[in-house]
Formats: C-alpha cells, sequence, structure tokens
C-alpha cells in the first residue's frame, strides 16, 4: 500500500440520485419538493430533494412526518428499474475511465487516482470524469478528492450540489476543523450525542484531544473517530464486485390473513425479482421466502434450485415454499422473496419444458419493461398487488445493483 501522504482518492456521488433519475423522466418535478419511499403511513422516505430538505426532510424519515412537514411535496413509490438503469450507465463510464474503483451503493463511488499526476493531472481527470456523467446520463454528481477515504467523503458533502472540490495535501486538518462531528463518516446521533455531552461538537475539538481520552470514553471506536479527525485514513479501495444475492420484502399497511392477496403480492415480487436477474445477465440457485407475522416472529424457508431466471419457473418454486412455510394461519405484517446463489449467464433453456413460444415471449416482456419501465407490464393477478419500486436485502443493506446487462 502506498504511503497516506502520496494517495489520491476521489469521493463521487450522485446528487440526490432517486429524485434525479425522477426529474430526467419527468421535468415537471424541477425545483419542486419531492419525496420518494413508501406511500403509506409505516413506509419510509428513501431520498428527497434539496427543496424537501428545507422543510426537515431526510432519508430514513417516515413517510407519515415526512408529509407533515412537507405537506405540499410530490409524493412517489419510484421505479428500481430506472435507478439500476441509470446506476450502470454511470459505473460503465467510471470502469472505463479509472484503472481502480470501489462502488459502495447505488449511487456512490471511491477511486483511486495515485500517480495518475504523472499523466493528466488527478483533479483534471476527475473533472473531466464528472463532466462525462453529467453529459451522457443528465445526472448531477459532485465529488471530493483528497489523500483517503474519510477526507474526500467529506470533501464531497461539502461540494454539494453538483460540484467538486480539492483538499490539497497539508489542508486536510484545517479543512475539517470548523465542520460538525456529524460529518465524519460512522458518527452518528448516537456517538454525538455522547460527544456532545463531553463538550465536543466540531472536528477541531476532537483533533485536538488526547487519544488516549477518547479510547477511555469511548473504545476502538474512539480511536478510529480521533484518527478520522486528524485525517488518518490508511482504508484501501476494495474494487467492485457484484452481490451474491437479490431480494425483495413488503410490508403490509394493514396486516392480512388474505391467502390470494398474499400469493398475489408474492407472484407480483417474484417476476420482478425475475426481471431484475435477466436484465443483469444473473441465473439463481436458491430462492428463500420470508414471512413476518403480526406478532412480529419471522419465519423463512429456502430451496435450492437448478440455475434459471425463467418467470414460470420461479413463481412456482415461490409459491411451493409459502405453502410449506405459511401453517400458522395468523395475521401476516411482511413477505418477502430472496434469490441467491447468483452466478453471470443467460437463459438457460430447459429442452424438456420450454418452448420457443416461451423464449419469444419473455424477451419481447422485457423489451417492453425496458423501454417503458419494470412496473409497466405484469401479470393480471399480480395487478393489485403493491409497488415494486425497490429491491432491498433482508439485512436492510442498499439495493442492489444488477450486472451489467449482456449483449
Amino acid at each position: 500500500m502506498s504511503d497516506t501522504k502520496e494517495r489520491t482518492i476521489v469521493h463521487m456521488d450522485l446528487d440526490t440520485f432517486f429524485v434525479s433519475v425522477e426529474r430526467l423522466m419527468d421535468s415537471k418535478l424541477e425545483n419542486r419538493p419531492v419525496m420518494i419511499g413508501g406511500l403509506s403511513d409505516r413506509g419510509v422516505v428513501a431520498s428527497c430533494s434539496y427543496e424537501a430538505r428545507k422543510f426537515g426532510v431526510h432519508s430514513g424519515m417516515s413517510m407519515k412526518m415526512a408529509r407533515a412537514l412537507c405537506p405540499q411535496a410530490v409524493v412517489l413509490r419510484g421505479d428500481s428499474g430506472n435507478y439500476s438503469q441509470y446506476s450502470k450507465m454511470v459505473t460503465e463510464i467510471v470502469r472505463e475511465s479509472v484503472p481502480l474503483y470501489e462502488k459502495t451503493s447505488i449511487d456512490e463511488f471511491y477511486i483511486d487516482m495515485t500517480g495518475m499526476d504523472r499523466f493528466f493531472g488527478s483533479y483534471s481527470l476527475a473533472s473531466e470524469l464528472r463532466k462525462r456523467i453529467i453529459r451522457e446520463t443528465g445526472l448531477p454528481i459532485s465529488f471530493g478528492m483528497s489523500i483517503n477515504k474519510t477526507v474526500a467523503k467529506i470533501a464531497t458533502g461539502e461540494a454539494k450540489p453538483n460540484n467538486q472540490i480539492n483538499i490539497r495535501h497539508g489542508e486536510e486538518k484545517p479543512f475539517m476543523a470548523p465542520l460538525s462531528v456529524q460529518k465524519i463518516p460512522m458518527i452518528g446521533k448516537k456517538t454525538a450525542f455522547l460527544l456532545q455531552r463531553m463538550g465536543i461538537t466540531r472536528i477541531e475539538t476532537l483533533q485536538q484531544m488526547p487519544l488516549g481520552l477518547m479510547e477511555k470514553a469511548l473504545g476502538r471506536n474512539g480511536v478510529m473517530i480521533w484518527n478520522k479527525a486528524n485525517a488518518i485514513d490508511n482504508t484501501p479501495l476494495v474494487p467492485y464486485h457484484e452481490r451474491k444475492s437479490i431480494s425483495t420484502e413488503r410490508t403490509f399497511e394493514r396486516d392480512t390473513i388474505d391467502v390470494v392477496r398474499l400469493k398475489n403480492q408474492l407472484l407480483a415480487m417474484t417476476e420482478h425479482l425475475a426481471y431484475e436477474l435477466r436484465s443483469g445477465g444473473r441465473l439463481t440457485a436458491c430462492i428463500t421466502v420470508r414471512i413476518r407475522y403480526s406478532d412480529f416472529n419471522t419465519y423463512s424457508k429456502q430451496k435450492h434450485i437448478p440455475y434459471t431466471s425463467c418467470d414460470h419457473q420461479l413463481i412456482s418454486y415461490v409459491m411451493e415454499l409459502f405453502d410449506s412455510l405459511y401453517s400458522k394461519r395468523l395475521m401476516v405484517r411482511l413477505i418477502g422473496v430472496r434469490f441467491s446463489d447468483l452466478v453471470g449467464g443467460g437463459h438457460q433453456i430447459d429442452l424438456f419444458n420450454d418452448k420457443e413460444e416461451m423464449i419469444s415471449l419473455y424477451q419481447a416482456m422485457d423489451r417492453i419493461r425496458d423501454r417503458f419501465g419494470s412496473g409497466k407490464l405484469k401479470r393480471a393477478a399480480a395487478m393489485d398487488a403493491m409497488s415494486l419500486a425497490r429491491s432491498s436485502p433482508f439485512n436492510g443493506e442498499p439495493p442492489v445493483i444488477p450486472a451489467h446487462r449482456r449483449a
């Protein structure tokens, strides 16, 4: 690993990504407060525009509270198919332009430009990359450049919206000093509260604290926070790798015991995930169905299957798992489906069951979804199911981005 002083790290972040994509789809949303997420009171805000943030709205807030703060906002469910498509476009541009990058979420990248100064000039190269992304996708994006991930990410936050900033070597600590401690990655509300009780609200105070005192007060986390405040972070970039599972889950606005409704929702979810598989040129070999009852007890069951990405096969397996899992006959609060053991590859034709008409049908359906959105075409039984706007793993991690569509 290169010495910290020799490193040049860029952090790039697409500004209010989901909102920006929606505005590309509908220009009437420009300059209006927009919130994207679950439409019911149980839903949460996944993304919001800067206009909505002025009213105190933020990601992770309950939609009920967000609506109360900003009743004039446009509230959208969103479309994960569109978000995935634009994320793949940006990822492809980054991949073509730099030798090493780490994709940490659907809209966020770290890029290692160490050593590029001798050829092009790292800041100029990052600037050209940002301009290309804006030109080819129409999406606003910001970046920060510095000696490590921590300072680069903080710099991006200060550059927003739709701007860029370079923190030169030696200027890291003065740059961070006047900022709130909550600007440091890994410091959440709880840690910020503990620091506030210690009289620490600004990064400058952290920088001046004895390391031993921080360790005594907060243990290992105290050491990590002190290091980050003092611009010490040797964390390497982890080259981007595809995840090995995709999933989606839905919480009902009212707990239900309607088996027909539950199966229709599962059908819609499976159909949606199958399309995501095919869009990413992926196949699955393991299916998991999850049920959470009204008493919050949660059960799941999985089945290993031959590699496939076909709706009719996957739906059959999902319904089989549901029938064997749903035995308590209690009110259901949440259901979920996950496909794991993913591998790259196109549709594997089953010579015994698949007909040419079936293959042609899937291709035609996917072309329609590619053009008009993943939710625009679905089976009749799934018409009344809740919108499948976003895929999300069971563990609450960021949405999965399918692999790039293969030619």
